[in-house]
């Protein structure tokens, strides 16, 4: 029997608040993204780092209450048993997109499945809002992050240089767009 099987997505209640940072592993730095724009079009190039490194950002301190029951926000979480194994926490765009605020999957079940579901069921949300699409941002040296993106339909859709300016480790935000297709839809919807 697989064991990720029996993974269920869920908004988060009251009684999960406690739970949703418990997603916040360390992951590894292997490199970067090198992006490019060039005729109207993004392309980029991996460099690889000599040496990996490992990071982890710092626990969410947020009013939660305000994701829970919102037509506005939500934070979708991924049980396994009683383990919150991942999370996304997404809002209403004022562009009619699903912004990603946040997608973390703990280490020990990264690479089997838990942040497609996440995804998937950010979709769902985001539709039901009736969004165009979702939207996130990352770091170009969360290499692995970025990777994932473009594995999940992901495209890069522009680059920030200042940004991160505080941050003397971060070079450029990457902007990521997933954008619903026209033809997409419930099988009633397409006849």
């Amino acid at each position: 029997m697989d064991p990720f099987e029996k993974i269920i997505i869920q908004p988060l209640k009251d009684y999960l608040v406690t739970i949703v940072n418990t997603t916040n592993d360390f992951f590894p730095i292997i490199g970067k993204l090198i992006p490019n724009f060039s005729n109207g079009i993004w392309s980029y190039e991996e460099e690889l780092y000599d040496t990996p490194s490992e990071i982890r950002f710092p626990d969410d301190k947020l009013d939660w209450s305000a994701y829970i029951d919102s037509s506005e926000k939500i934070v979708l979480l991924a049980l396994h048993e009683d383990t919150c194994i991942g999370q996304i926490r997404l809002v209403k765009d004022w562009n009619r997109f699903a912004y990603i605020e946040n997608i973390a999957v703990k280490k020990d079940f990264r690479k089997s499945g838990v942040g497609h579901l996440l995804l998937e069921a950010a979709e769902i949300w985001a539709k039901g809002q009736s969004l165009i699409g979702l939207s996130l941002e990352a770091q170009n040296d969360n290499l692995i992050a970025c990777r994932f993106y473009v594995k999940e339909g992901f495209v890069l859709g522009g680059v920030d240089t200042l940004k991160q300016s505080a941050n003397p480790n971060i070079d450029l935000t990457l902007y990521w767009y997933k954008i619903f297709s026209e033809t997409e839809g419930t099988a009633d919807e397409q006849g």
